[in-house]
């Protein structure tokens, strides 16, 4: 068995013995994502069941169809639909098949004034498109049905400052991304367009999402954060119209920073073949309209988008003048670690606990996990005093005893991009990745 597979048995295990800790079953869901896509469905369901978050919910979900498109499953269309959309397509008739009778369409009903009325002929059927059978229905509403997506449009106070550690990041993206932004009078004496795009891409949980917030405040710009659950949808035609009304909010509140979480999901490879190509190839074509098309109007739209798999994102979305500027985010650096550590035990009883001696015990973890640590830290201080009935401060020992139960989830990452990097073809986007990996010798 894995070491991933192994952190799953321990997740897994920690839900049957509290199955009402719906954090806990999420972060079991998170896990069974990468692999276990039948049984992760399942488990959102019995979130949904356990009265869990909306927003959560939805996520969730979005996340699972995504995870299946890039498995080549085809989704299920017509199960993330309402009751009444389910009537659209009937379901197979059981028993063994045998030749369908040739269609007669069914006699109007005669109003009881018109009996002796003979009723007209009906017109033929029109001829059934030329589907292959792998492919799923596409439910399709017209643009009144539509409900579009609403955009929340804040402005965020954080800057670079405020994240901990990343220097060499930091680095990166001032000189890459940053400089050029902050000199829009240069920029105008050379000819440049006040806009620009980058690509975020690390192992899950490293903080992506925060450091976009915070490339949006040194821009002192607005910022949109759109995820799968606000741009995957279930009818045909809806997600190409999400994308379009994320631009559209972007373009009327610029100058602003957009920022499209798990972008392989909605910007993946258009391969040949397949049924859930189709969903694909749509997809990232309504994104280089937007991105480039004759209508875009992108001055002061500054486009940002994360991935946890680079290699799964269409080429033609990373040609020059589109998402052509990388910087990778890596697991947290110690003070970074340390940062993580006294900002999530900050307000709760703690005894002396050297924060520098833990981040140093873990080196490979991701910010999601460290922050996991310190909250297994706390619970098993508060089952203790709980129990004995006589609080206890939470110390050291706790969080080292966390740790050592928790395997880094970036592991997993760094085995899967390997074969990548060792037999895939690198356009520079892995320069930084090549340096870390013989830096650390992983």
């Amino acid at each position: 068995m894995t070491g991933s597979e192994d952190f799953v048995e321990i997740i897994r295990a920690a839900v049957e013995a509290d199955p009402g800790n719906i954090g806990l079953r999420v972060d079991l869901i998170e896990l069974l994502l990468q692999d276990h896509l039948d049984e992760a469905a399942a488990q959102i369901d019995r979130v949904a069941e356990q009265g869990a978050n909306t927003a959560t919910v939805n996520v969730l979900r979005a996340r699972l169809m995504a995870a299946r498109l890039r498995a080549g499953q085809t989704p299920d269309a017509t199960s993330a639909a309402s009751a009444t959309d389910e009537a659209a397509v009937p379901p197979a008739p059981a028993g063994p098949a045998s030749p369908a009778p040739p269609f007669v369409p069914p006699a109007p009903e005669t109003p009881p004034s018109a009996a002796a009325v003979p009723p007209r002929a009906s017109p033929p059927p029109p001829a059934p498109a030329d589907t292959t059978a792998s492919d799923p229905p596409l439910l399709r509403v017209s643009a009144d049905e539509v409900e579009k997506p609403v955009w929340d449009v804040e402005r965020p106070a954080v800057t670079l400052a405020d994240v901990a550690g990343l220097d060499e990041v930091k680095q990166h993206l001032n000189g890459a991304f940053l400089l050029p932004m902050r000199n829009p009078e240069m920029a105008r004496m050379f000819g440049k367009a006040a806009r620009g795009s980058l690509l975020m891409y690390g192992p899950p949980g490293c903080g992506k999402t925060f450091i976009a917030r915070a490339i949006a405040g040194e821009l002192e710009a607005n910022f949109v954060h759109a995820t799968l659950a606000d741009l995957v949808r279930p009818h045909f035609g809806e997600t190409e119209q999400a994308i379009h009304s994320l631009f559209e909010a972007a373009r009327k509140a610029r100058p602003c920073v957009v920022f499209i979480d798990e972008f392989d999901a909605i910007g993946g490879r258009r391969t040949s073949g397949g049924s859930s190509s189709q969903y694909l190839r749509m997809f990232a074509s309504q994104l280089l309209e937007e991105f480039d098309g004759v209508d875009a109007d992108n001055d002061g739209i500054y486009i940002l988008a994360a991935t946890n798999r680079p290699w799964d994102v269409d080429p033609a979305l990373r040609r020059p003048g589109r998402l052509d500027r990388t910087v990778l985010v890596l697991p947290p650096d110690e003070p970074a670690r340390v940062a993580i550590i006294e900002n999530t035990l900050r307000d709760k009883p703690v005894a002396a606990v050297d924060a520098r001696e833990v981040a140093r015990r873990t080196a490979e973890f991701s910010g999601a996990d460290i922050a996991y640590i310190v909250h297994q830290a706390i619970e098993a201080a508060f089952t203790e005093s709980v129990a004995s009935g006589v609080p206890r401060m939470i110390g050291t020992a706790d969080l080292e005893r966390a740790a050592a139960r928790v395997v880094p989830s970036t592991r997993e990452w760094f085995e899967q991009i390997k074969p990548v990097l060792e037999y895939g073809v690198d356009d520079g986007t892995f320069g930084q990745l090549r340096a870390y990996l013989k830096r650390h010798r992983l």
